[in-house]
């Protein structure tokens, strides 16, 4: 297991040099749920709740989370990024599925922007739809997969939606 570098020489926290990694392409895929009764799931899908539309609505949202994640997470890097994409998908009865891909060519890898995307649009979900259901759930929340960088790729075991 390789050492943790978000520590300076007196033990404090420091953002990581990435100054001598390697520019490579970078992709990083994150995913989570929102639990919710099927009759809230039901007006998402059919454009009935009242504050508008909840998808479209979760997707800018977890765009702007994304390009915006440097400023969330106090040790992150801020990025350029060349890509990100939200997916949905549901159950067909209570579950809301959330995805973010997120790609850059660079020095460090996009895993905290997908998580973050996802996070974002999935409490847009939540903020959209509280007034139906205040007793959503959201999670679990975790990188499916990432390539480039020196530590090679990664793949859960899980299926992607």
């Amino acid at each position: 297991m390789e050492s943790l570098t978000h520590f300076n020489e007196q033990g404090r926290a420091r953002m990581v040099d990435i100054s001598e990694k390697e520019t490579t392409a970078r992709t990083a895929v994150a995913r989570t749920t929102v639990t919710m009764r099927p009759d809230t799931l039901q007006a998402v899908k059919a454009g009935k709740i009242g504050k508008g539309d909840v998808l479209a609505v979760a997707q800018i949202a977890g765009i702007m989370a994304a390009k915006q994640t440097s400023s969330w997470i106090p040790m992150c890097h801020p990025i350029p990024l060349t890509g990100v994409n939200l997916a949905f998908d549901d159950n067909g009865r209570d579950e809301l599925h959330i995805e973010a891909t997120v790609k850059t060519t660079g020095r460090t890898g996009v895993e905290m922007e997908a998580l973050t995307a996802v996070s974002a649009a999935a409490l847009t979900v939540y903020d959209m739809c509280k007034a139906l259901q205040k007793d959503m759930a959201i999670g679990p929340t975790r990188l499916m997969e990432k390539t480039g960088g020196k530590s090679g790729d990664f793949r859960s075991g899980e299926p992607a939606v």
